[in-house]
């Protein structure tokens, strides 16, 4: 009786030993297979970006040049004889220009 008791015991044994491995084999591998992916995507996201650098960076396009001083005080003298100006401001605007 002890005889049966044992062997159905060590059966017992035997397979859950034999399943507790194969249990944690399966997930150790699959979280080697889960590794190797976020390698793999690594890898392929660095390859895009080695095929396709960055644009270059352009130089700012250079300003436009400001109008002449002539120009700018014939355009104040208009102004001013139009009415746009009263006689003080084109006063400081003239001391401005010619400071």
């Amino acid at each position: 009786m002890f005889a049966r008791r044992a062997m159905r015991r060590r059966a017992i044994v035997g397979a859950a030993v034999v399943g507790g491995t194969a249990y944690y084999a399966g997930k150790r591998r699959a979280q080697g297979q889960a590794h190797e992916a976020a390698q793999d995507a690594q890898i392929v996201e660095m390859q895009q970006q080695a095929m396709y650098p960055p644009p270059p960076a352009y130089a700012p396009a250079p300003a436009a040049e400001a109008p002449a001083l002539g120009d700018q005080l014939a355009q104040l003298a208009r102004l001013h004889e139009s009415g746009g100006l009263s006689d003080e401001e084109y006063a400081v605007a003239k001391a401005k220009l010619l400071a």
